[in-house]
């Protein structure tokens, strides 16, 4: 690495992820040597602890990213898209966790665990798949290089801090009002900018972002598409139903998988996976030993377990996933990227 360190701005420092990245970086020791938070107007001027320093965040402009050599995009797509191309023509590497730039076929859409290489064919922006996506494939990586991947099948239990802080507080001040028996009028989810709005307390909402003309959501259509770019897969069979649920933090999928190979034993998965990059085995019915939101909250792995040979196709697994959507599913792979750029040497 280099001993001087690098100089890294962080976009979006105040939401939820930049200040996980900005943890992330702390807690890795990511070596910096300069570094420059901005966020939008209304948030500028905000101060902001960094290894036992304080920052203030500046508002983004073009003329924010000189000299900056790695810069960390967390503030919405529109935003990505206009100050990404400026963070490039000033010489930065923009890791973008928008989806702004991921299906761009000059943009590489990177989990290291799965597709590290790909980071070289950068031409200056990479972006950081959608949050169900990363932990998903981090999972199946193992299986498919080992035996082959030909159809998914994914049900997701979505946590409300996917939406943000806002449907945090809504999650909590309606499940308040429902508990002392007081009306309540739903605002935020399932989309903001949406005509109707449902109530998430002690409730599930069959939908995550807006409808696509198939019936699909984007969401949905974002973790297909995604996957299949990722694997370099463009023929994988893949289809998704992705459904929020009133859990503050940690997404949990319901994975069905058929392999190429129809003699794989459910021994062999736990093989696999007890030794991958990134994932956490957790898998033993006897004693009620499975993955759970609430215990991934917090740390950087990918959980799997509940693993079942399906009983009507040979080829068929049942897997549950889980992870921090805000770390893995966000803050933890753009620093990991950050730091596969720097071990690269492509920074």
């Amino acid at each position: 690495m280099n001993t001087n360190g690098y100089h890294v701005a962080v976009l979006g420092a105040t939401g939820a992820v930049g200040q996980q990245m900005l943890q992330t970086l702390e807690e890795r020791d990511f070596p910096i040597s300069k570094l420059t938070l901005l966020s939008s107007a209304r948030s500028a001027g905000k101060k902001v602890m960094f290894k036992g320093e304080e920052y203030e965040v500046q508002a983004a402009s073009p003329d924010s990213f000189k000299g900056v050599q790695i810069a960390l995009f967390s503030a919405g797509g529109s935003v990505s898209k206009e100050f990404a191309p400026e963070a490039v023509k000033h010489g930065a590497i923009v890791v973008d966790n928008t989806s702004a730039f991921r299906m761009d076929e000059n943009v590489p859409l990177v989990v290291p665990e799965v597709n590290e290489e790909d980071i070289n064919e950068h031409n200056g922006i990479i972006a950081n798949p959608n949050c169900s996506t990363i932990q998903m494939v981090v999972a199946l990586e193992p299986l498919r290089k080992a035996h082959g991947l030909n159809k998914v099948i994914v049900s997701t239990y979505q946590a409300v801090s996917g939406s943000g802080a806002a449907a945090i507080e809504e999650l909590k001040t309606q499940s308040e009002a429902i508990l002392k028996g007081e009306e309540f009028t739903p605002e935020i989810l399932p989309v903001k900018g949406d005509k109707k709005h449902f109530q998430i307390a002690f409730n599930a909402i069959p939908q995550i972002d807006k409808f696509e003309e198939n019936g699909f959501t984007f969401e949905e259509m974002k973790m297909m598409n995604e996957t299949k770019k990722i694997m370099h897969m463009s023929n994988l069979e893949i289809a998704a139903t992705c459904v929020r649920i009133p859990v503050e933090t940690g997404h949990s999928e319901s994975v069905y998988i058929e392999l190429d190979s129809d003699s794989v034993s459910v021994q062999d998965i736990h093989e696999l996976l007890k030794d991958a990059p990134g994932v956490t085995l957790q898998d033993d019915p006897l004693t009620q030993t499975y993955p759970m939101p609430a215990d991934c909250v917090g740390k950087n792995d990918v959980f799997v377990g509940r693993i079942r040979k399906d009983p009507d196709r040979a080829n068929g697994f049942h897997l549950w996933i889980v992870s921090d959507n805000l770390l893995k599913g966000a803050a933890w792979n753009s620093v990991q990227i950050a730091e596969s750029l720097v071990k690269l040497k492509l920074v």
